[in-house]
């Protein structure tokens, strides 16, 4: 547990250092949208593209991936049935709460848990596979189709070929399966601007909490708070049922799909938001309650499963 605890002051120290670059104006007004375009174009892609192409194949599809889909599929739905269908939020607005409540922090939260409370640094690849192939593709063509203004068969179909986030991952996936051995030349320079992705986007996300408070947009509080608890007790409540008793999975392969579950909200869900500009609240305050508050649940959730 207490390399958990160091991967978590580790992002609150990145994330304070992005408020105290904000609260000075260090960078100038203009800097949310310059690093949100520069983690989604050029650092997030690189990340994507090394994280993927050095994938163990066995495990990423282990069993662990349809209980991971049927786990982020339901608070996905719920959220969207609700706000879609009750609250009549607009699509891109529900895109953002609908990830908020199911797009976890698998790779600077999800590899530090899954290394030091799971024992395998390896175990969040199925999610984030799951996410990079599957929930951000939709996810990125919904909300590039809804914003654009106008849509149109051929927009949609050439989404995937014109978003660097998923070109990045379907590459990365093709050399993982291929069984390509890059050389160091070629994959080093991506792996030094991948390892950029994350702390960039940590303090952009520290920048945008300046001059505001957790929950001071009256409009997006109810979405906020049903955000939070699909994604901390739904989300692990599904994947504890499905895991259990659709796959029979006990123990700790029991334990390690409860705990990812746990994890809390993604940056880039916010990264997403901050691009196409809709939901920013709404995404800044589901991950920074979410941070705060999945230590506590991933404790109560390891008290519970080996009580």
């Amino acid at each position: 547990m207490g390399g958990v605890l160091i991967g978590f002051a580790i992002i609150a120290v990145i994330i304070g250092t992005g408020y105290l670059i904000g609260r000075f104006d260090i960078v100038g007004e203009n800097a949310h949208q310059v690093l949100s375009r520069l983690a989604f174009f050029v650092l997030s892609p690189a990340l994507l593209f090394t994280v993927l192409a050095e994938a163990d194949l066995r495990s990423l599809f282990s069993v662990q991936l349809p209980v991971a889909a049927v786990a982020a599929l339901v608070p996905m739905v719920a959220f969207l049935v609700v706000a879609l269908g009750i609250w009549r939020r607009r699509v891109p607005e529900a895109t953002i709460g609908a990830l908020a409540s199911s797009y976890i922090n698998a790779n600077n939260i999800g590899i530090p848990v899954a290394a030091y409370v799971v024992g395998d640094a390896a175990a969040s690849a199925p999610v984030i596979l799951l996410q990079l192939i599957v929930f951000a593709p939709i996810a990125l063509t919904v909300l590039d189709v809804t914003t654009s203004g106008h849509v149109s068969l051929g927009r949609i179909l050439s989404q995937p070929v014109r978003n660097p986030l998923i070109i990045g991952s379907v590459l990365g996936l093709i050399v993982a399966l291929t069984g390509i051995d890059l050389p160091d030349p070629v994959l080093a320079p991506f792996e030094l601007v991948g390892a950029a992705a994350v702390p960039v986007i940590l303090l952009n996300f520290g920048m945008s909490l300046h001059g505001r408070r957790i929950l001071d947009t009256p409009g997006s509080r109810r979405d906020v708070v049903l955000a939070v608890v699909l994604k901390l007790i739904g989300m692990p409540l599904v994947a504890w049922a499905v895991a259990r008793y659709g796959f029979g999975l006990t123990g700790h392969e029991l334990f390690v799909a409860v705990v990812l579950a746990a994890l809390p909200s993604a940056q880039n869900v916010f990264n997403y938001a901050q691009r196409y500009g809709r939901g920013e609240v709404l995404a800044r305050d589901a991950v920074l309650l979410t941070t705060l508050l999945s230590l506590p649940v991933i404790v109560v959730v390891a008290a519970v499963l080996y009580a």
